[in-house]
């Protein structure tokens, strides 16, 4: 019998990806078992809907509430914080994030699974409260919600690199108190552009992409003050400088590493098949990453998800200044196929590259212990609710991918408690039995770990892309409720557990009256809160609010 083809091979691997990302959609949703109802087809018209391979399972989609629903928002008594004390020797900590990965890619990613997933905690309900690159990664560096470490969105006014004070992160705390702080990758949008010899402070080893961040192929990484000029794969380049910080900071003292690849955000240069060279000059020409060249092509054809928010049709739900309100030409669906693509392709050498930072690990004797996180900054869309993107408060935006194993972290667990950016920074100065230097927003999840699932009130916030000054909504996330007011008045209210994809908002039906005005009393609570003002109680989840 003779070898199979290469268009075999590629539905083969096709059709074993689409399963895996179903197992994971099944898992995450608390889904018992999930049917495939399709597969995804090596070729087929661009911009076709098909099979399901997000990591949420499809789930019952309702145009009415079910009967006998709760009219509370939160239950009346909170959840006391159970006991945890660090012990042992301080853990190293690996911090490993992918740019604009959203929790719809982490079934594109087995190696992160199974070798972060498998061994510890995978967080079902990891949020970023403004999913935009600056404010999400800075608060991945203080712990706190974005009106208060100020760099609200990626450029201009309280936007980007400048408008972030680097003075008293959470290296700063953590190489005061004896760790060996290490970076490497992209930083905040911004940096280098007018010193890219600059290292921000707290940082024992600095290793930060300061020119061409975005350009895959020719990058100058700012190697403690000293330029170094790479024509490498970017998610390479990052990878091995990652490899290499963790051998030579073996059996010192205890580090910090935070590991920032740019994959699978956007990026040059334009490739062969990309809507910017094949559809330049129109509507649908959208900008993609870049995978490594092994990987380009390697889901040609691949289609899109069939989610029910896959180019949302009936928008009347939604106020105006919503972006589900936009409508999608089939030049430019066929263009969304292509982002999705180049996405999935991306992320498989992040993917790599996270396996390697593992195997180091193992190899060093360090892995036992050193705690492991994988995250992202925020999440991102490809035509659900009609968008490329970003910034926006719908649910696959908001949600990212985070994982941890470790020393104190429990084994083969999926935590369906829902954790921040802020609550990450938190729990990094927890473990590290260190002090902030400013007023923590987030909470140490480490006492969560093994409780039963808690409700929390998450404050959401989204700012103008290149005008700090002009907020664009504010709202709160809690538990299965989303609720959001824009700058203008307009609102948009979810119910997630009968309307997972968001596609009934409920402002304006009279049955819901009780649920809005107790949302928006929790987001004009929230909205500016600092510190302890802040929502950091738990609340037990019964089964109506779950």
């Amino acid at each position: 019998m003779g070898q199979p083809g290469r268009s075999t091979l590629r539905r083969s691997t096709l059709r074993r990806s689409t399963l895996a990302a179903m197992a994971v959609g099944a898992l995450l949703t608390g889904c018992a078992t999930v049917q495939p109802t399709a597969t995804a087809p090596a070729g087929g018209r661009a911009g076709q809907v098909v099979a399901f391979s997000g990591a949420e399972a499809p789930g019952a989609v309702h145009a009415t509430p079910p009967d006998g629903r709760d009219t509370r928002v939160l239950p009346s008594s909170t959840t006391p914080t159970p006991p945890w004390h660090a012990s042992g020797r301080r853990p190293n900590i690996l911090l490993i994030t992918a740019d604009d990965a959203s929790i719809l890619d982490l079934p594109w990613m087995p190696h992160v699974r199974k070798l972060i997933g498998s061994h510890g905690v995978t967080f079902a309900d990891a949020i970023a409260p403004t999913p935009i690159c600056v404010p999400a990664r800075a608060s991945l560096l203080t712990g706190q919600y974005a009106h208060n470490h100020g760099a609200v969105t990626i450029s201009g006014p309280r936007g980007g690199f400048p408008a972030f004070r680097d003075t008293d992160t959470v290296p700063v705390a953590l190489q005061r108190n004896g760790y060996a702080t290490l970076f490497t990758g992209k930083y905040l949008n911004g940096y280098g552009d007018h010193d890219p010899r600059y290292v921000p402070p707290g940082w024992t080893d600095w290793r930060g992409l300061a020119i061409g961040t975005y350009d895959f192929f020719n990058q100058t990484v700012n190697v403690n003050g000293r330029l170094v000029p790479s024509h490498r794969y970017s998610t390479f380049t990052v990878r091995d400088q990652a490899d290499q910080l963790i051998r030579q900071h073996r059996g010192h003292k205890p580090w910090y590493l935070w590991v920032n690849y740019v994959a699978p955000h956007v990026g040059a240069p334009v490739q062969r098949g990309d809507p910017m060279r094949i559809d330049r000059g129109t509507n649908a020409a959208y900008q993609t990453t870049v995978p490594a060249p092994s990987d380009f092509n390697r889901y040609a054809g691949i289609h899109l998800p069939r989610r029910p928010d896959m180019f949302e049709r009936d928008t009347r739900d939604k106020p105006r200044i919503s972006v589900a309100r936009h409508r999608l030409d089939a030049r430019q669906k066929a263009a969304m196929r292509i982002v999705f693509e180049r996405r999935i392709e991306a992320v498989r050498g992040v993917d790599r590259a996270v396996a390697s930072q593992i195997r180091v690990l193992r190899r060093t004797h360090q892995l036992a212990n050193t705690v492991v996180m994988f995250t992202s900054d925020n999440g991102y869309v490809t035509g659900e609710h009609n968008y490329d993107g970003k910034l926006w408060h719908y649910n696959e935006i908001l949600r990212i991918p985070a994982l941890m194993r470790g020393p104190g972290v429990p084994r083969h667990q999926v935590v369906r408690t829902a954790i921040t950016n802020p609550d990450i920074a938190a729990t990094i100065l927890a473990l590290a039995r260190t002090t902030s230097l400013r007023p923590l927003d987030g909470v140490d999840m480490m006492p969560w770990l093994n409780a039963p699932t808690q409700l929390r009130v998450i404050p959401i916030e989204g700012w103008a892309v290149h005008n700090g000054r002009q907020q664009r909504y504010t709202g709160v996330r809690v538990g299965k409720w989303t609720y959001i007011r824009y700058h203008r008045g307009a609102q948009e209210m979810y119910d997630r557990s009968w309307d997972p994809y968001e596609l009934h908002s409920l402002q304006r039906r009279p049955a819901w009256v009780d649920q809005l005005h107790q949302l928006q009393r929790l987001t004009r609570k929230y909205h500016a809160c600092r510190a302890n003002t802040c929502p950091k109680a738990f609340y037990p989840v019964s089964p109506s609010r779950s």
